[in-house]
């Protein structure tokens, strides 16, 4: 097995928050190699999140859209979906820490990839989404 002495750190420049009937919320990244190890998300409470996957791969969220930062917040777990294109790859549930400020420990790169499963619009229609908000680059004002 391969030591790895320090984590890296994906920006992630397209995501989406969705937030169904009940104000639960997913994001919406895409998938990364091998399955999550006691995933948590750190919010800011303002535009930056960082989701911890596990003690190596950390997935940076930038620009989240200030209707998106009280609903977040206020949140005790996100759901993360992974997907691959329009497939989804994982699903799974984080808890958020909302924190005073993000502290990027790590070699950043840029986000990338990975594979399988039903469909983005199938997990949209099941999970119920009655908002969807558009983050990342393209909100930049």
């Amino acid at each position: 097995m391969e030591t790895q002495y320090y984590t890296l750190i994906e920006k992630q420049d397209f995501f989406e928050i969705i937030e169904n009937k009940y104000g639960e919320l997913a994001i919406f990244i895409d998938a990364r190699n091998g399955a999550p190890e006691d995933p948590v998300l750190q919010f800011d409470g303002k535009k930056t999140a960082l989701l911890k996957r596990d003690g190596h791969l950390a997935v940076r969220l930038d620009n989240i859209m200030e209707e998106t930062i009280e609903p977040l917040a206020e949140s005790e777990f996100v759901m993360i979906v992974e997907l691959k294109g329009k497939m989804v790859e994982r699903i799974y549930g984080v808890p958020v820490e909302n924190v005073e400020e993000i502290v990027f420990d790590g070699k950043q790169t840029r986000a990338d990839e990975l594979v399988k499963a039903k469909s983005r619009d199938e997990l949209l229609k099941s999970f119920g989404a009655v908002k969807i908000w558009n983050n990342g680059a393209k909100n930049v004002k």
